[in-house]
């Protein structure tokens, strides 16, 4: 069994990288004075640093748990979930991100709100903060927990994560999200060699790509697993998996207040294929590892432990030092990201909706102490996570599997069918809603029902679209005003002009043909 242990210079190492990444952070933040500067690193952004911080953002401790983890469990199949963002953000460039930008609007919430009306915007906003608390910060503190536990096992689980909680608050208070931008660049860095030395390491050791298929079984090593399958079914890679997708790139404020804060549409869209770009080394990255590790390591005590177990065995004194520092600030950068986005949401959808008027200065502060609220409240639910601990990465992608079809419902029927109004939205949340519960406890608690949680999905975002509909159609068609929020062919072909000269190096659409095709490349063969 490896054991998990830092020297002297490791834990050196690991202080000087943090305090030294913190340190950049703070020193290079704005003074903070406005809402834009706190929530949208003030609309700044270059493409680069976009691309990073939202890789980076995927790129979080529960990644490096989870995926390594479940591909050494499972197999290949966990990197369905990363080359099928390069489809989502395709069209989150295309149609998305431009009516987004093109609203004005800080939060997604209020976008909906123009959209749809009031209902939708403050349920969509609670359940955005709920899915934050509950679900993400859950996920992160448990996978930061883990490594704390494993080098000092007197430490309890809410020992850990509150002490991370709170300096992730207290960073995020501190520096805004220009801080945690800035942070997340440096660290997509630092991951990817991290990463890219311990996957070449693994190779070595088992000696080479063909003992791993040698070790095999065929199953293993494809992508598209039988419909029976209790992990990645064909059946749900082809239909709740893109649902979830798009929920989390293009409807989560957690991501798309990264790109947000772009400098302009240009860079938005240059940064988030990018990101996409870089999502695709994860099969190098974390995949790959994962494989190996069975060779090296066939009785870990859980599949959590693989990333920890290559990297204390594999990598000198030192660089597990440096290892830790990147996996604590990724930690908190993570978090304080999520924490970021909830508090935005509860200023700018909850307090600034209920008091209009309120000063921007004002509205700050509450942000501020929003922020630390949101902290408390994910403190408070860690003894919950004990209960949880066996099935987590089950538990994250059954949660957003469940709860948020009909969300994605009236973003992908908002944008595309102007016909669709605010009863028709009220309509498909209540009725989604309702059966994502039902299944949930069907499927997840009595399990009376035998559905993968990916096929449920499909089911809840088909039963929101027909609710949406029949709703609409059963009240008179919204105003005029919703049209600028609709993507049409019209708008296609005014972009279409606008496109015409500019080299194919800077075109968006040209860009985003050659991701789709190197993609298509790279995922043919693993099928």
């Amino acid at each position: 069994m490896t054991q998990f242990h830092l020297n002297s210079i490791d834990i050196g190492v690991a202080a000087a990288y943090v305090l030294g990444l913190v340190a950049l952070a703070l020193l290079s933040r704005l003074k903070i004075t406005t809402l834009k500067q706190q929530f949208l690193a003030a609309g700044q952004a270059r493409w680069p640093v976009v691309g990073f911080t939202l890789y980076a953002a995927t790129l979080s401790s529960s990644a490096l748990i989870g995926v390594p983890g479940s591909a050494y469990a499972h197999g290949i199949s966990v990197y369905n979930y990363d080359w099928v963002a390069v489809l989502v953000l395709t069209l989150f460039c295309a149609v998305v991100l431009p009516t987004y930008l093109s609203s004005g609007v800080f939060t997604v919430p209020e976008f909906l709100e123009k959209r749809y009306g009031r209902f939708a915007r403050t349920y969509v906003s609670g359940l955005s903060i709920a899915l934050m608390t509950f679900v993400d910060t859950a996920g992160l503190l448990f996978a930061g927990s883990l490594l704390f536990r494993l080098l000092f096992p007197a430490l309890s689980l809410f020992e850990v994560g509150a002490l991370l909680s709170l300096c992730a608050g207290l960073f995020l208070v501190a520096g805004g999200l220009r801080a945690v931008l800035i942070t997340d660049t440096v660290q997509a860095l630092f991951l990817i060699g991290v990463c890219a030395v311990i996957s070449v390491l693994a190779l070595k050791a088992v000696g080479g790509w063909q003992a791993v298929v040698a070790h095999a079984d065929a199953l293993r090593l494809h992508l598209v697993r039988p419909a029976t399958d209790d992990v990645l079914p064909w059946t749900g890679l082809v239909t709740g998996l893109p649902l979830i997708g798009f929920y989390f790139w293009c409807t989560n404020q957690y991501m798309v207040q990264k790109v947000l804060a772009a400098k302009s549409l240009d860079h938005g869209r240059w940064g988030s294929l990018f990101a996409g770009g870089l999502k695709l080394t994860t099969l190098g990255l974390l995949v790959v590892p994962g494989l190996c590790a069975p060779l090296l390591f066939p009785a870990l005590e859980a599949p959590d432990q693989t990333f920890f177990a290559l990297a204390f065995s594999l990598l000198p004194a030192g660089v597990v030092g440096l290892v830790a520092g990147v996996f604590l600030v990724t930690i908190l950068s993570s978090l304080a990201s999520n924490y970021n986005a909830a508090a935005t949401l509860v200023t700018l959808d909850f307090l600034k909706a209920l008091r209009p008027h309120t000063s921007e200065a004002r509205l700050l502060l509450a942000g501020r102490l929003a922020i630390l609220s949101v902290m408390a409240l994910s403190i408070l639910w860690l003894p919950m996570l004990g209960a949880i601990q066996d099935t987590l990465w089950n538990y994250l992608q059954a949660m957003l599997a469940y709860f948020v079809p009909p969300v994605a419902t009236l973003f992908l029927m908002g944008l595309f069918w102007k016909r669709a109004n605010a009863y028709g939205a009220a309509c498909a949340l209540i009725v989604g809603t309702t059966l994502s519960l039902g299944l949930f406890v069907s499927i997840e608690i009595v399990g009376i029902l035998p559905l993968h949680f990916l096929v449920a999905a499909f089911v809840i975002f088909m039963v929101s679209a027909g609710a949406l509909i029949t709703g609409s159609l059963l009240r008179p068609a919204p105003n005029d005003s919703v049209s600028a929020l609709v993507f049409t062919r019209a708008v296609w072909d005014r972009e279409s002009a606008a496109l015409k000269g500019v080299p194919w190096y800077k075109n968006y659409r040209w860009l985003s043909l050659g991701l789709l095709l190197f993609t298509a490349l790279l995922v043919t063969p693993l099928l």
